[in-house]
């Protein structure tokens, strides 16, 4: 059956909204007013959904998981709870719901530079000027009705704005002018944001039905809870499972524990390694212990908040320099080398270099071989965020330098969070011994901050184990009666360099028996691959959709840029109430800049080539509707991207 609300759909293929009594189709849309009623169709569809499900008992099939919320499983829903075509046990011993099942071994990809071409930073296109026309006009609006209800309210409503004035004698609660943008502008798109789920976030997600009647100023839960495709969370290597061998080790860790960082330093590359149990505070409490006063810090412009907070605690000189230019960076390097520090001119006690890896709000790729470069002409010292690339590039898993095929050792300081691809909490910092040592007495973290929690250490042991794979174990000796749990330093042997990658039996706690697929790397192998696939596909299938799509071809962050907040509200809508929902992340100002808001997609390996498809067709639809598609370059149809998968990743690359 065809969609209610679809606007001239660019290929013939059914839609997947959630079907309405009225089987209907919409006349042809050929002026502005038609267009802007279609749209406010879908809106009042999007909102009369939320409504329905508080004003309705469900009578669908449903699984009981308390005594008070339910769980929604509609039947048009199986494809999300059972594969269409069931794997043989002994390949997937996991849950559909947690990690897809797919066997097809076309659907791979390697996640690897290619030294026959340089590196192409992307560029985003421009959108056609009445969009950037409407986006400020949208928010000109807003911002003129919002001061309005405001100044009237003050007058003629003063209860409901008793925070905002000043009231038996106490100040306002709240500056009017500093709530302004909470109240009048994220308030309104409330239901987008923050959507609450329960349980596990895998390849798919509960969230909790709920429901607003005053503007989401409250929002009221209905009890039920739906089954929806994950494309939202950081799970690159889809280790967010509540069963199979990482989970398993888990379990047991409540009983038993002990960790040796040598494990992370050795799965690195690195001499040593230290880990600390937030990882935002990697950042903030660590970077104050490597530099200091009369020292410089040069960071990229669109650097974590966490580098910026430990960069303005460290008592350093701050300069920026243009996001991923390495002609800026250069330019500042050059000037500051040869002016040094102010007043005195005198040379900078250290110069050091912050980046990241792969940057999660644009999706782009550190150009790792040209900063190489300049750091062996210029010789400062070089840290790389490797936050969101740890685990999910390179052939191997081992970040932007096994991407590039750069030794760990050409960069000084590497630092990564346990939270994105291992499925766990936490960050660490690697590098040479020398450099750990010290930052285990000076960084704030060790001696202050609270240690792992047991359970959090056996998964980071598992899923770095199970990409590693783990060598055999050496025959007992007479000297070797136990296991040793203090941590100790990697000393590389003479052996092969696949060996030198594996994971010492001896540096896992004794009690972790990970399965055979897990033990000996390959289903690791297998999720790597998966997760380069799924980013590769996404990527290119939007972009032959016709969409204006950021970042780097193999990163699992893929935004699509949709530029006005109204669009980017309604677009998180429309795909959560599909009849297959799907849970999208939007992303605005000021997290973006005013006129570039976004959905921002992460790939997972959990993911298979069907829910991939799943997400291509309901962007093709919602982005025909609310008028998205604004790409250059030559357009498929649906069908053609989806039967062409394998050819369109692989011919790419």
């Amino acid at each position: 059956m065809p969609s209610p609300i679809a606007l001239n759909p660019s290929t013939p293929s059914p839609s997947i909204f959630k079907q309405r009594r009225s089987p209907n189709k919409l006349p042809s849309m050929s002026t502005a007013m038609s267009y802007l009623s279609a749209v406010q169709q879908a809106d009042t569809h999007a909102r009369s959904h939320n409504n329905s499900s508080a004003a309705s008992t469900h009578t669908r099939s449903s699984v009981t998981a308390s005594s008070e919320d339910t769980i929604d499983e509609d039947d048009t829903n199986n494809c999300l709870v059972n594969p269409l075509t069931p794997p043989t046990s002994e390949i997937f011993p996991t849950v559909h719901t947690e990690f897809g099942h797919c066997a097809n071994e076309a659907y791979r990809c390697v996640s690897m530079h290619d030294y026959t071409k340089p590196f192409q930073e992307h560029t985003i296109e421009e959108p056609p000027y009445y969009i950037l026309l409407t986006t400020y006009l949208s928010y000109l609006m807003i911002i003129c009705f919002g001061h309005m209800r405001d100044f009237f309210g003050k007058c003629f409503a003063k209860s409901h704005f008793t925070h905002l004035m000043p009231h038996n004698g106490y100040a306002p609660l709240n500056s009017d002018f500093d709530s302004f943008y909470t109240r009048r502008l994220q308030r309104r798109v409330g239901d987008s944001y923050s959507q609450p789920i329960a349980g596990v976030p895998g390849r798919t997600v509960l969230f909790r039905d709920r429901y607003s009647t005053d503007h989401n100023l409250t929002q009221i839960y209905t009890g039920t809870k739906t089954r929806a495709l994950n494309i939202s969370s950081y799970n690159y290597l889809g280790f967010s499972q509540t069963r199979g061998g990482c989970s398993d080790a888990v379990g047991e860790s409540i009983c038993r524990y002990g960790v040796s960082t040598s494990l992370v330093a050795r799965f690195l590359g690195t001499e040593d390694a230290l880990v600390s149990s937030v990882g935002f505070a990697t950042n903030s409490t660590f970077i104050p212990a490597l530099v200091g006063k009369k020292s410089l810090i040069i960071s990229d412009e669109l650097n974590h908040t966490s580098i910026r907070i430990g960069a303005r605690h460290s008592g350093a000189q701050i300069r920026m320099f243009k996001h991923n230019d390495m002609s800026s960076l250069e330019s500042v390097l050059r000037e500051e080398i040869s002016q040094g520090q102010p007043k005195t001119h005198r040379p900078w006690k250290k110069i050091l270099v912050i980046v990241e890896g792969l940057y999660s709000m644009e999706g782009t790729l550190v150009d790792l071989l040209r900063i190489v470069e300049l750091k062996q002409k210029y010789k400062f010292y070089l840290f790389v965020d490797e936050a969101h690339s740890i685990g999910a590039l390179g052939p191997h898993g081992r970040g932007v330098t096994d991407y590039f095929n750069i030794h760990p050792d050409l960069i000084d300081v590497l630092m990564g969070t346990f939270t994105k691809s291992f499925g766990a909490s936490g960050g660490y910092i690697a590098g040479p011994k020398t450099l750990i040592d010290s930052l285990r007495v000076r960084g704030h973290s060790c001696p202050y901050a609270e240690a792992m929690a047991p359970p959090v250490l056996a998964q980071i042991i598992a899923s770095i184990a199970s990409i590693m794979g783990v060598a055999p174990a050496p025959k007992p000796s007479k000297s070797q009666n136990s296991f040793n749990l203090a941590s100790s330093t990697i000393t590389p042997t003479d052996g092969a360099d696949e060996l030198q990658r594996l994971a010492p039996a001896s540096m896992l706690p004794v009690w972790i028996n990970l399965q055979p697929s897990l033990a000996d790397g390959s289903e690791a192998r297998m999720r790597i691959r998966r997760l380069a696939f799924n980013c590769r596909y996404l990527h290119a299938g939007l972009k032959k959709l016709g969409f204006i799509i950021s970042g780097h071809p193999f990163s699992p962050i893929v935004p699509l840029l949709i530029f006005n907040p109204g669009k980017c509200m309604l677009f998180a809508r429309l795909m959560r109430t599909r009849r297959v929902p799907i849970v999208v992340v939007v992303v605005g100002y000021p997290a973006t800049p005013l006129e570039k808001g976004r959905a921002r997609f992460c790939a997972s390996a959990s993911h298979t080539k069907e829910d991939i498809d799943m997400v291509l067709r309901a962007c093709d639809e919602v982005g025909e509707i609310l008028d998205l598609k604004h790409g250059l370059g030559e357009r498929w149809g649906i069908d053609e991207v989806c039967e062409r998968a394998a050819e369109l990743v692989h011919s790419a690359v």
